[in-house]
């Protein structure tokens, strides 16, 4: 079950893709990249390996953390 403490996963998924950004990982497969891990800590963490609960909050945490990544760099920018 999704506990309200499990959005602290949010920060931890951006995190993981600012690091691969700066491994040189192409930009334009950040956000998939950052959705295929939050489906996976969806399903190991939040849901203990139960796949539809695991994928609908993974999907959730992943959109979430694209959704502030690229909210904050656009904040920042202000191109």
């Amino acid at each position: 079950m999704f506990e309200i403490y499990d959005v602290a996963l949010i920060p931890l998924i951006i995190g993981l893709v600012e690091l691969m950004k700066r491994a040189g990982v192409n930009k334009r497969i950040l956000p998939f990249i950052a959705l295929a891990l939050g489906i996976v800590i969806g399903i190991v963490y939040v849901a203990n390996f139960d796949f539809k609960q695991g994928i609908l909050v993974g999907t959730m945490l992943g959109l979430a953390a694209n959704g502030l990544y690229s909210g904050t760099k656009n904040t920042i920018d202000k191109r």
